[in-house]
């Protein structure tokens, strides 16, 4: 498993009952999480005292419950180009605006960037708030950001200007991802690396569905016909239960075969549970190096 563990304003305290208790900065959270189906009991006094509850409704969806929480507020990672700064709120189904758990990604593609000795051009697909962006912009890389939300490249935008990554070559696109590739294999476009974090689900602007297992293989043949002539990585992110790591690395080995990849292999990513030796799995990644 790979671990995101270099945190130091984010950590998981505890998990228990189908929820987690999360420290943000100085803020105290809990929100679901369904694969937390051990019952350990509530021994830190933190759970009575935090500034959010996300519950879910039997109906769908959910709702805040607030106790002196901001709007907004921002947390630093500690990346080794720098600190990446991001602000946070909470919004809709749970989420904050940021996925902690791909630090442990982060990680690893910028020290490839940093070693390639070479300029590299990511393309980062279904990007959202710009994690994994502001990391491969740290690390020196110049990247293509698209995502179908005019929302999600707006607050990526803002994190990269709170970062101090403003003037750093990047394209802000708010598009259909697969569009978009099919567009610049006809441009001629290339890039050294490729990061793909898909949703499991969703919908397009026209109504059209998006169904991660049906559609990914497709996608992934796709991509590789945009990777440059020596590529230096592909990193494909999985929160669909059914994808598991014997999975991704099949379909990246024989989408990406033609590339030479050196090395395929792929993994659970997680968070350690602070206080214990227990570390909380948050889905799974595919690893390509060439």
């Amino acid at each position: 498993m790979w671990i995101a563990d270099r945190w130091q304003d984010y950590e998981v305290l505890d998990a228990d009952g189908g929820e987690k208790l999360e420290r943000w900065g100085t803020y105290l959270l809990i929100r679901p999480d369904p694969q937390v189906i051990w019952q350990t009991g509530r021994k830190d006094l933190r759970w009575k005292h935090a500034n959010a509850h996300y519950t879910r409704s039997s109906k769908g969806g959910g709702s805040w419950d607030f106790r002196d929480l901001p709007e907004t507020w921002d947390i630093q990672y500690p990346a080794q180009d720098g600190s990446l700064t991001f602000r946070l709120k909470p919004f809709s189904f749970k989420h904050t605006g940021l996925f902690p758990e791909q630090a442990a990604n982060w990680d690893w593609f910028g020290k490839l960037i940093r070693e390639a000795g070479r300029p590299v051009r990511v393309l980062n697909l279904f990007a959202y708030t710009g994690g994994a962006t502001l990391a491969a912009l740290a690390a020196g890389a110049s990247v293509t950001h698209v995502d179908a939300s005019k929302g999600m490249v707006g607050w990526a935008r803002e994190n990269a200007a709170i970062s101090g990554l403003s003037e750093r070559p990047a394209r802000w696109l708010v598009d259909d991802c697969t569009k978009f590739a099919q567009r610049e294999i006809r441009r001629g476009s290339r890039y050294e690396a490729i990061i793909l974090d898909p949703p499991s689900y969703g919908r397009g602007p026209k109504g059209e569905i998006w169904k991660l297992e049906e559609t990914i293989y497709p996608l992934l043949l796709l991509l590789a016909e945009l990777l440059a002539e020596k590529p230096l990585f592909f990193l494909l992110n999985s929160y669909t239960t059914g994808l598991q790591p014997g999975v991704l690395t099949y379909m990246l080995k024989e989408a990406l075969r033609k590339k030479n990849p050196r090395s395929v292999e792929a993994g659970e990513i997680g968070l350690p549970v602070s206080g214990t030796d227990l570390v909380l799995p948050c889905g799974c990644a595919g690893r390509v190096v060439f």
